[in-house]
């Protein structure tokens, strides 16, 4: 069941509900796209028609932002469940050990993705990494490696819409592209200790744009987004302004 957030189309899961759908996609073995849209990304696609249109052709939006959640109950169109990058991004990989499929690790800066696949390796030993790369959607060694590795499973951490696009892409003009592609934003950061993440009792509270605005204060735009445009506009969208 699908939730429209100003125009953007949200799936309404639980996180069970969630993996469930991502192995049956992965089973399906035709490339697919999973979008976990926040705020911010909903606010770009306000302008952005191309990555507005992606989004919503996506298998499977889940909702990464408390922000979405508060919206979504608002607008009388309440979500199941919220389903950040992170709990999915491990879900993923524990998903990927029980299954026995290969996870690709793309994107951050240099030697993050190698560190959290490291992570990922330590804490699910039998997980088989295909690689792990930091490039960018204009590194031509990209392409080169996922055809040479063949995961089953991407993670792409290049960063909204950089990431969505550089997936939507592949899957549309590249053969044999991997079962399933993730666009994962700053989660490798988190994983791998480059960036503290939040603790619990703040993510239950949404107070994250708080802890990153005092962590991560160069974000402030990001988080103004967050925190103010994207409510004004939620507002005038229930008032019909």
């Amino acid at each position: 069941m699908k939730r429209n957030i100003l125009g953007i189309k949200i799936d309404s899961l639980t996180f069970d509900e969630a993996i469930e759908k991502i192995d049956s996609l992965i089973v399906a073995n035709k490339p697919s796209q999973v979008v976990t849209v926040n705020p911010e990304m909903v606010m770009a696609a306000q302008k952005d028609e191309e990555f507005r249109r992606l989004i919503n052709q996506a298998d499977l939006v889940v909702p990464d932002g408390f922000g979405i959640m508060l919206a979504a109950k608002f607008l009388g169109k309440p979500l199941r469940e919220r389903i950040t990058g992170v709990d999915l991004t491990w879900a993923i990989g524990k998903l990927a050990e029980d299954r026995g499929y290969s996870v690709f690790f793309l994107g951050a800066k240099a030697g993050v993705a190698k560190v959290t696949a490291e992570r990922f390796k330590k804490l699910h030993p039998r997980l088989k990494i295909a690689g792990s790369y930091a490039g960018s959607p204009d590194d031509q060694n990209t392409l080169a490696i996922l055809k040479r590795t063949k995961p089953d499973i991407l993670l792409v951490a290049f960063g909204a819409p950089k990431q969505e696009k550089f997936i939507y892409n592949l899957i549309h003009n590249v053969s044999n592209f991997p079962h399933l592609s993730v666009g994962v934003g700053g989660t490798f950061d988190y994983i791998a200790g480059v960036c503290p993440y939040p603790p619990e009792w703040l993510r239950k509270l949404g107070l994250e744009w708080l802890f990153r605005l005092i962590t991560q204060p160069w974000r402030w735009q990001r988080i103004m987004t967050a925190t103010i445009k994207f409510p004004w506009a939620v507002l005038r969208s229930k008032l019909n302004l």
